[in-house]
């Protein structure tokens, strides 16, 4: 028999059970359709987290104060190690550092003539903005002669301007913090919901006046830094540890009293949770198409049954045993590649559902899990096909015959 006469001999054996055939496909559809959604869903939950944190700032660094050991077990309290002339230092002698700003910040309630809102209010440098990369929208960011005179001005975030100013424009007006008048001079652009909450609900204030009027505190909570180039990240953090335990006077077996944070770490700590997670959803769907192959190879056993004297008689004919071998086979791998294109154009069509209903959820359909999904399908048919294709091909035709 030719190729193209044992592929249509086994059309017409699934075309003469359709309801049969739609029944064994099912798992096969359903593994495919869910192995589609999870991974588009988990790949849609990871750009969305390399967003959150790429809108932190461009090749961030954070140092921050150590947390205090007693009796070798770290407490929730932190030593008060940080100063501003470390801040100063580690922009001037650390060559892979671009910007260096000191941070407080402290959640305080702002007033604006008879409204008022409780908000998060940053002191940092003048170099805040391009750290964070976060430009102004209107007006501009407080200036060096600001942080140095202890300048009462403010940048703040548009959820401040949506929840205090009720569309007036807020340059130049006057907002009180802590009893304390801030004139506004910027709107910062609008960044949205960050890994930390909303990230326009700040008001940033030159350090120095955070420092003396608002927090009342000698130390500072943080340093935010910029690296030159992320390829850099490593060094710039060497280079700053370095730094720090030099002005920290730390002996060589002691531990260093501040920690640093990149965005690099967070970025790897994240890809690997999301992808233990995508490997997890996937192989719980994955267990579907076993399923539906074991469907498969089920319904192919009880159809080869009731073909016994079918194929007989074209054995009887000059079919050979390989020729009755690669139509089952054929037939398996049909149901299972037929019930992979519909699983795949369901699944599909799931992630674009689920993104539409769920805008926060931008779901990212994968070519390679589309790809994976089709070729594993095809091999569920040949692998749970073959053992009745086997059975079948070596049926005795006299035998075959006599069945009734």
């Amino acid at each position: 028999m030719s190729p193209w006469a044992t592929m249509r001999i086994a059309l017409k054996a699934i075309n003469a059970n359709k309801m049969r055939a739609l029944l064994t496909m099912l798992g096969i559809i359903i593994g495919v359709a869910s192995v589609i959604t999870m991974v588009s869903i988990g790949q849609g939950v990871s750009k969305s987290v390399e967003d959150n944190i790429s809108s932190l700032g461009t090749n961030l660094l954070t140092v921050s104060p150590s947390m205090l050991k007693t009796g070798g077990v770290r407490q929730t309290s932190t030593v008060h190690t940080l100063t501003v002339d470390d801040s100063k230092a580690i922009e001037s002698e650390c060559s892979f550092i671009t910007y260096a700003s000191p941070m407080v910040r402290r959640g305080m309630q702002v007033v604006y003539g008879n409204q008022n809102w409780s908000s998060t209010v940053y002191g940092v440098s003048q170099d805040y903005d391009e750290i964070r990369n976060w430009p102004v929208s209107e007006g501009e960011f407080f200036t060096e002669q600001d942080v140095k005179g202890s300048a009462k001005v403010c940048v703040i975030g548009n959820t401040i301007v949506e929840n205090l100013f009720n569309g007036e424009n807020p340059i130049d007006q006057v907002i009180r913090v802590q009893k304390v008048p801030f004139r506004v001079v910027g709107v910062l652009q609008t960044k949205g919901e960050g890994m930390g909450g909303d990230q326009d609900d700040v008001i940033m204030v030159p350090y120095t006046t955070a420092l003396s009027r608002i927090s009342r505190m000698k130390y500072i909570q943080s340093i935010v830094c910029s690296v030159s180039a992320e390829e850099y990240t490593e060094q710039a953090v060497d280079e700053v540890t370095t730094l720090l335990r030099q002005r920290h006077h730390l002996k060589d077996d002691a531990e260093d009293d501040f920690t640093i944070g990149s965005q690099a770490d967070i970025k790897e700590t994240m890809a690997q949770t999301m992808g233990m997670l995508t490997l997890f959803l996937s192989a719980i769907a994955f267990i579907s198409l076993l399923v539906g192959g074991i469907g498969i190879m089920n319904i192919m056993l009880v159809s080869v049954t009731e073909r016994i004297r079918e194929i007989g008689i074209r054995m009887a004919l000059g079919a050979r045993g390989s020729d009755v071998l690669k139509q089952f086979l054929f037939e398996s791998m049909t149901l299972s590649i037929m019930g992979g294109i519909i699983g795949i154009l369901i699944g599909m069509g799931l992630a674009l559902t689920i993104s539409h209903f769920v805008p926060d959820l931008k779901t990212v359909i994968s070519v390679e899990a589309i790809i994976i999904s089709f070729l594993f399908s095809a091999g569920v048919g040949i692998f749970f096909g073959f053992y009745p294709a086997w059975q079948a091909s070596k049926l005795d035709p006299i035998d075959a015959l006599r069945h009734e």
